[in-house]
């Protein structure tokens, strides 16, 4: 009689999760694969679904954002202006215009204008700026990111952070709960027992681990006295300083911004701040006028499960969409959606010069694995791919002709695009995007670039792990 419960039980159990799944109007493959999933297993099947598979985008981070804030108050304006005519004039074409516009609406990322960007490559640039930004804060520092390790790089941030306390610095500190879990708890008694405010995104105990454990706060922020920020693709650890003998050489890239853009960075780290401790912090002090009168159009925009669209992948399609000579991407793990997949194509196919270039030293073998089952297809239809040999690629780098190039932290892949916060920012300068081609020219010497003859003579088992890697990637 038990077995037979437990039977109903499951078969109920899985008529019901299998109902909600539907009523989401998903996308058809994830559907199936959670059906799948629940009928084969529906026990496991209905704890993996509770922690990785419910829909999460929009409702459950309602009315956590500070209300009128800095950055609502401008999109909202620059909305009604954009609506009534009033384009932007520092844009040069139709195409940037709508881009701008889908920015403002679906990412609530304002259109900035008057910026200084500086590109750093490598940690070695990214911390020596830092550091010396961090010394000469005179009123607050903010600092957010995914990975913060308490290592040697970790212990000098730590110290110039606790010495700036003593100083009268406000700072404040969020990590992410899961990528930042290696932290002792010592460490963080210390930064707080230190003067400085430090918080966890979403931390690794009941009740996130069952709603929220599959949603990560990827983002990489600091700003120093509201005029001088960094974001991009540098966590903080030894091995971002090439430091870890199995990683190798860590090529990456980071944005040090002053001017208006700063802002921007500023009411982001604010509204994460918020979420996590309710704690509204405003006021003139957090936004300085300033200085920077050099005209660099940049909109910086935060993805993530908070927004009813997806911004950063809504705004990486409409850019592909946007060339008309050539689409330069770089980016570690590469698992796109199919509009992606579609864009991608049909640019290769029209005639444009696409290449794409990927991690050729694995960081993470299952998604190594998955994103090598879909350039096949993308190498028949001309797409060129590059797999970089010289270390760990984990730059994110996307380049439209000479006039848009983004930088962020969001990889092309569909966590990036679904479940992490993320932050992106969109630069209308073709004297930016030329030296980062310059640099993604440098990159394409240091990698070996597939053939498709030769790519389609890998083994039969190594198709298959590829492709049962790819399953995975609709589900989470």
């Amino acid at each position: 009689m038990v077995w037979l419960f437990l039977l109903l039980l499951g078969s109920l159990q899985v008529i019901l999760i299998g109902t909600v799944i539907l009523l989401e109007n998903r996308d058809p493959g994830k559907t199936v694969a959670w059906l799948c999933i629940l009928g084969i297993f529906p026990f496991l099947g209905f704890i993996l679904y509770v922690v990785f598979g419910r829909k999460t985008q929009g409702p459950l981070f309602r009315n956590k954002h500070i209300p009128d804030n800095r950055c609502d108050i401008t999109v909202r304006q620059q909305k009604t202006d954009f609506n009534a005519g009033n384009v932007f004039p520092q844009l040069n074409t139709d195409s940037e215009q709508k881009l701008a516009s889908l920015l403002l609406n679906s990412g609530f990322a304002p259109m900035t204008i008057h910026n200084q960007v500086e590109i750093l490559l490598n940690g070695g640039e990214k911390f020596k700026e830092l550091f010396n930004a961090l010394e000469g804060a005179s009123d607050h520092i903010h600092l957010s990111y995914f990975i913060f390790k308490d290592d040697e790089i970790g212990e000098d941030v730590l110290k110039i952070l606790a010495r700036k306390v003593v100083e009268g610095v406000e700072v404040r500190v969020l990590l992410d709960g899961m990528g930042s879990i290696s932290i002792s708890g010592g460490f963080i008694r210390s930064m707080r027992k230190a003067g400085i405010q430090a918080e966890w995104f979403f931390p690794i105990r009941f009740p996130y681990i069952t709603s929220r454990l599959n949603l990560r706060y990827h983002r990489k922020i600091v700003v120093v006295d509201g005029r001088t920020g960094f974001m991009g693709g540098l966590n903080i650890g030894d091995e971002y300083l090439s430091r870890d003998a199995k990683l190798g050489f860590w090529r990456d890239t980071h944005l040090k911004l002053e001017g208006e853009a700063v802002h921007t960075l500023q009411s982001i780290f604010l509204n994460d701040w918020y979420y996590v401790t309710h704690q509204e912090v405003q006021g003139a002090r957090y936004f300085p006028q300033t200085t920077i009168f050099q005209v660099l159009p940049v909109q910086i925009v935060g993805g993530g499960p908070d927004s009813n669209w997806r911004s950063i992948l809504q705004s990486f399609f409409k850019a592909l969409t946007m060339a008309k000579n050539s689409v330069s991407i770089e980016t570690p793990y590469f698992i796109p959606d199919e509009s992606l997949m579609m864009a991608l194509k049909t640019a290769a196919l029209s005639g444009l010069d696409v290449r794409l270039v990927v991690q050729g030293t694995p960081e993470h073998n299952l998604t190594f694995l998955a994103m090598h089952s879909y350039f096949e297809e993308l190498l028949q239809a001309g797409v060129r791919i590059y797999k970089y040999m010289k270390g760990t690629l984990h730059a994110k780098i996307f380049l439209i002709d000479n006039q848009l190039a983004s930088v962020g932290s969001a990889n092309m892949d569909l966590r990036s695009f679904l479940l992490d916060f993320e932050i992106c920012a969109f630069a209308y300068d073709r004297a930016l995007v030329e030296r980062l081609k310059l640099d993604f020219e440098q990159d394409l010497n240091e990698s070996i670039e597939l053939v498709l003859k030769t790519f389609q003579a890998r083994p039969v088992f190594e198709r298959f792990k590829e492709s049962s890697a790819r399953l995975f990637s609709p589900v989470l």
